[in-house]
């Protein structure tokens, strides 16, 4: 008699629950959703942090269901990269929308990391506003669009006036060939052995600042590249590396750049943005078109009248050959997670983070040149860097890095060639066979071209 009175008062709360449950779903509570979105931020590197806690209120206020957690990660570019690439291993640690360097996007595209986004692009009405060129930043070998960039960058010779006219250097100053460059530093180390007269990045220490503001620079100015698109080998054997290596050899040697300790230590940069050029104690580096961000109001490093002095000028060919200069651009992307389980929604946040506004505001605080065409010909952006039409013009001399999955591991290896040469640890043409013993077996035999 008692089991059947138990059964029979357990179905009544059976239904309840059941009931319960079935309301419960149809709440709102059930219904929300959680986007969790990746990206760097460092101490002198604010402008993307801004642009994101605007895209979150703005996402918010628009998805009420929807919560957006910004999880900036505290780190200079490779570590930043490390990290993320750690976050990608589980779904549970991948974000839905992240922060993407555009040479990594192909070999994160082959690790399985960003979601193909051509479907999502053709109903996104403002893709046609991104300038065709800045769009193959995101583009894998199936010819498809992974990740939307923010903006671009190119290179330039960045100089302190007073300092050259100091030397006698007349200015506005353009070196024509790289005997031009080191003439003019020996003639500043002369007038004042106290100033660096010439930096250029070198070793691991700054990465990818090493091949893109240093290395990239003097190669492309030989008759050498670093990777033959048409044949998609990666050349070995070049007299124009090894000779680009030789004039790092020159300027450390003869102590116009920094010291080999100060080139190896990962922060050096800082102290050329903080200290020796407002301090008037370098004369020139080698530097991105982002480079008025540090000084302008606002910036990492504040620096009331960089305008008028500091100067810009194009790094020249070799021998002065045509086009008569080299730079080399780069830029940042957003992507969204492979992994992610609300695709839609993490696109719909990353076409608020790259909307005009938002945009227009990253390219004005972090000097970037401008993607899309809507935000190139706002007078507040044209106005905001007063060297924006002076790195703008070396887009027609710029380069790119190879986009390739092997890019990343060359790149290292490259790096590790400067280091070696500017330590003495190596000459310029042992550092340059090591370098090229190190690319065949990274890739094989089959994927290299010897000149």
């Amino acid at each position: 008699m008692r089991r059947p009175m138990r059964f029979a008062t357990v179905l009544p709360v059976v239904a309840a629950l059941l009931a319960a449950t079935a309301c419960s779903s149809t709440t709102p509570a059930a219904e929300n959703k959680t986007l969790k979105i990746v990206y760097q931020k460092s101490d002198s590197f604010t402008a993307l942090d801004t642009v994101m806690q605007d895209a979150k209120k703005e996402f918010e206020a628009a998805n009420s269901s929807v919560t957006v957690n910004l999880e900036p990660i505290q780190a200079n570019d490779d570590d930043y990269g490390t990290k993320l690439a750690l976050a990608q291993r589980s779904p549970d640690t991948a974000p839905d929308v992240f922060y993407e360097d555009t040479f990594k996007v192909r070999s994160d595209v082959d690790a399985g990391y960003l979601l193909k986004l051509d479907s999502y692009l053709e109903k996104w009405d403002d893709w046609s506003m991104f300038n065709e060129a800045a769009k193959a930043a995101g583009r894998a070998d199936d010819g498809g669009i992974y990740a939307v960039p923010l903006g671009t960058d190119t290179r330039a010779i960045w100089y302190n006036k007073a300092v050259l006219q100091k030397a006698g250097i007349a200015v506005p100053w353009q070196p024509k060939t790289w005997e031009d460059i080191l003439s003019t530093a020996r003639a500043i180390k002369a007038s004042d052995p106290s100033v660096i007269p010439f930096n250029m990045y070198a070793g691991k220490g700054t990465g990818e600042g090493t091949v893109m503001q240093s290395f990239y620079e003097l190669l492309y100015g030989t008759d050498s590249t670093l990777y033959d698109e048409k044949e998609k080998k990666w050349v070995v054997g070049s007299q124009g590396f090894t000779d680009s290596l030789a004039f790092l050899k020159t300027l450390y040697d003869e102590k116009l750049a920094v010291s080999p300790a100060e080139a190896l230590d990962a922060n050096v940069w800082k102290k050329v943005f903080g200290e020796w050029f407002p301090q008037g104690k370098l004369a020139a580096t080698v530097e991105g078109s982002y480079t008025p961000s540090f000084w302008q109001k606002g910036g990492a490093y504040e620096w009331a009248g960089y305008e008028q002095e500091m100067g810009v000028a194009m790094f020249p060919t070799r021998n002065g050959q045509e086009p008569g200069g080299v730079s080399m651009s780069g830029g940042w992307t957003l992507a969204v997670g492979a992994k992610s389980k609300n695709a839609e929604l993490a696109f719909k946040f990353l076409t608020t983070a790259l909307n005009k506004k938002n945009a227009l505001a990253f390219d004005v605080n972090n000097s970037q040149i401008a993607v899309r065409t809507d935000v190139a010909s706002e007078s507040s952006y044209l106005s905001a860097n007063p060297f924006v039409k002076d790195v703008s013009e070396l887009v027609k001399v710029t380069h790119y890095r190879p986009a390739t999955a092997d890019y990343p591991r060359i790149s290292t290896a490259v790096q590790v060639a400067t280091e070696s040469v500017i330590t003495g640890k190596q000459s310029p043409e042992d550092a340059a066979a090591e370098y090229d013993a190190t690319v065949r077996k990274l890739v094989g035999d089959g994927k290299v071209l010897e000149r």
